[in-house]
């Protein structure tokens, strides 16, 4: 990849894990390194325009790594939404992007509101059903505030992401309730029998719905691959199939912005304020507690799993670089 590229998507996959999103960050780079040596994904893809009617735009990935596709997107949708005040841009022949509250964080650091949704492999059944053929289907949704931090919504229709399972298998810990199905469709807490069944849908019926609506969002309007056309568990996804959309709103088109922005600190204040349950010391708004976490990660360092920090030793040697001084620079503490 180029040099700007490379730290366009380093920049995306560093945020993940700055805001805890541990299961879309530094534990996928050595299988972005495997998919860029072997071919899969294109090293020099180049996202472009391929049409723009008004507000609607159609952004074709070309094969690259799916945050520089979506970066590239909501970069359309940003400027085409100072003009305008709407933005809608389809993103597809595009790849895994991440965790998608970056890119809406990075709206909201713009004075934009912004939706980006994505398909995602099928791991979950129309409800009732037992064929993995919908996705959890990630959306994130960012809000600027005035003095306080943006809102940030990042979240799927899928009650875990399935690498938080195998992470749960790895440990050798039971799952909690609620997350997931056997093959038969049975709820079960044994993370290895979920593995080879279904993971389970926030709002039973209700997010099995959302996730097909916004599966179709991602992937009909740019020609991407929806549910099970994208691969499957044994094979993996398609190349280049993934699709994304962004949609754009400058809020000054709408209302003045101060005002606007004021207005969500007062939502966040009496967020804050009201009454909490016993176990409960303080109320957070969507987003918070990950700026938090991403303040003291800035400051402290990222924690990196065991299993993590060897996949990138492996990756690194698989490219050539010298890792010999990079674990002698690691300050490590046990189990990090």
């Amino acid at each position: 990849m180029s040099p700007e590229d490379a730290a366009r998507a380093t920049e995306a996959i560093l945020a993940a894990d700055l805001r805890g999103a541990y299961t879309h960050g530094l534990g996928h780079v050595a299988w972005y390194v495997g998919m860029l040596m072997t071919g899969g994904v294109n090293p020099a893809g180049k996202p472009r325009v391929l049409k723009a009617g008004g507000s609607a735009i159609v952004v074709d990935g070309d094969n690259s790594l799916g945050h520089l596709a979506v970066s590239y997107g909501l970069d359309c949708a940003l400027a085409q939404a100072a003009v305008t005040g709407v933005a809608a841009v389809a993103v597809g022949g595009s790849n895994h992007c991440g965790a998608l509250g970056y890119y809406a964080a990075r709206a909201a650091s713009q004075d934009m509101i912004a939706l980006v949704a994505t398909n995602a492999m099928p791991t979950m059944a129309p409800w009732g059903g037992l064929d993995r053929i919908v996705g959890i289907n990630p959306i994130a949704i960012g809000i600027p505030a005035r003095k306080l931090p943006p809102i940030v919504i990042d979240t799927s229709f899928g009650a875990v992401a399935r690498a938080k399972i195998v992470a749960y298998a790895n440990e050798g810990q039971l799952l909690p309730e609620g997350w997931a199905f056997d093959a038969s469709g049975n709820p079960t807490t044994d993370p290895r029998t979920a593995l080879e069944g279904l993971i389970a849908p926030i709002g039973d019926f209700k997010g099995v719905g959302l996730a097909i609506a916004f599966g179709i969002l991602s992937t009909l309007l740019s020609g991407g691959a929806y549910g099970s056309q994208l691969g499957d568990l044994a094979s993996g996804a398609k190349p280049g199939r993934d699709g994304q959309f962004v949609l754009a709103l400058n809020i000054a088109f709408f209302e003045d912005l101060d005002k606007f922005k004021s207005r969500v600190d007062e939502i966040v204040d009496e967020i804050h304020h009201s009454r909490p349950a016993d176990s409960v010391s303080h109320l957070f708004v969507p987003g918070e507690q990950a700026h938090e976490r991403e303040l003291r990660y800035r400051r402290e360092g990222i924690p990196v799993s065991d299993s993590t920090w060897r996949s990138l030793l492996d990756a690194a040697k698989r490219v050539g670089i010298e890792t010999e001084s990079l674990e002698r620079a690691a300050v490590r503490s046990e189990g990090t």
